[in-house]
């Protein structure tokens, strides 16, 4: 059974916040503080301006490798993960730099794994592509389409064996879903009930693919049925349907009431990659897709929440601004790790 998800949120917040904890005057953001609000917007606008950021670092040739932009698809990172616990593992894709943003990355750390300097988390061993945090929960992911899929269906087993506390979150693009790694995840899970949430960003594209090329399913959460667990298709540009959606697997998750399989219609501005041009894609449908950015989408929202985002906006950029700067410089400033060091962390010792 797909269920279409609706527009009533809730959460709690995850750490402690300046801002006054007052409710909207309306109860559209039933469940969520305006202080929860202003967070999930300043986490749109930081997800936004890091990517950015790094999409113009690569292009000036300051780290090596590659970068996959989310940009576009901001909504549901921070839909999913907010208001996560620290003791929650995050299996992210090669498109997921930002999830760690939300699970409460330092930009510091994050511009370090991009430029493979010695403060990065991985030490500079792994490409840009795969950010990884031990210290966050967060699964370094790896270079096969859905492998992380069966990395955190993994974890999500060890949590339930071992009685401990978390659940497990995972993203994938909608061309995962039709490899097989995916489908051995998807399907562990559901036989044993694992706590985990998997979250399909189905972007339209997987890489050069259109998705009427890959699959000839409606919706790809109609592939849940045949795991054993709810398939939930979301509007992936609305940050409080995809919020909404995210709390109610949540809910299933930590009841131990098995996994949960969210759809979210998105769509990524760019190529799959800053070496992809895109051309296989139209004009007319990048700009029709961009007219649904959802950061004005969520302060539309606001506003109707009687919350005014410009009051804050030039503010929380400001912020990030700064941070991002200063994380650029520390990361600039860095050396290498010794070449040395290729060999540890690879035998247990």
């Amino acid at each position: 059974m797909t269920v279409q998800s609706g527009k009533k949120p809730s959460a709690t917040a995850t750490k402690t916040n300046r801002r006054k904890m007052t409710q909207p005057r309306n109860n559209k953001g039933a469940g969520l503080s305006q202080a929860q609000l202003l967070e999930m917007y300043h986490l749109l606008l930081k997800c936004r301006l890091v990517d950015e950021r790094a999409r113009v670092l690569f292009r000036q040739g300051k780290f090596k490798g590659n970068h996959y932009s989310a940009v576009g698809q901001e909504a549901v990172t921070v839909g999913t993960l907010y208001g996560c616990q620290p003791s929650d593992w995050v299996g992210p894709s090669h498109r997921d730099m930002v999830a760690a943003l939300v699970k409460g990355v330092p930009v510091k750390l994050i511009m370090a794994q991009l430029y493979a300097c010695v403060d990065s988390p991985d030490r500079g061993k792994s490409t840009p592509a795969h950010f990884g945090s031990p210290e966050h929960n967060i699964i370094t992911p790896a270079s096969t389409i859905a492998a992380q899929w069966q990395l955190v269906t993994g974890v999500a087993l060890g949590l339930k064996m071992q009685k401990r506390e978390g659940i497990c979150f995972a993203y994938a693009g909608d061309g995962a879903t039709s490899t097989g790694a995916w489908h051995e995840a998807v399907n562990f899970a559901g036989v044993h009930k694992l706590g985990i949430i998997y979250v399909i960003q189905n972007n339209l594209w997987a890489e050069s693919v259109p998705l009427r090329l890959q699959t000839a399913a409606k919706n790809l959460a109609d592939k849940a049925v045949g795991y054993g667990m709810p398939g939930v298709v979301v509007d992936g540009m609305d940050l409080l349907a995809v919020h909404k959606a995210a709390q109610e697997a949540v809910r299933r998750a930590r009841a131990g009431q098995g996994p949960t399989l969210i759809e979210c219609k998105t769509y990524r501005w760019y190529g799959h990659s800053e070496i992809d041009p895109a051309r296989y894609r139209s004009q007319e449908e990048v700009a029709a897709w961009k007219k649904r950015d959802p950061i004005p989408l969520f302060e539309k929202q606001l506003a109707e929440l009687g919350i005014s985002a410009g009051s804050v906006k030039k503010q929380f950029e400001d912020e990030i601004n700064r941070e991002i700067e200063e994380a650029v410089a520390a990361a600039e400033a860095s050396p290498y790790p010794d070449p040395a060091e290729a060999w540890d962390h690879i035998y247990a010792e």
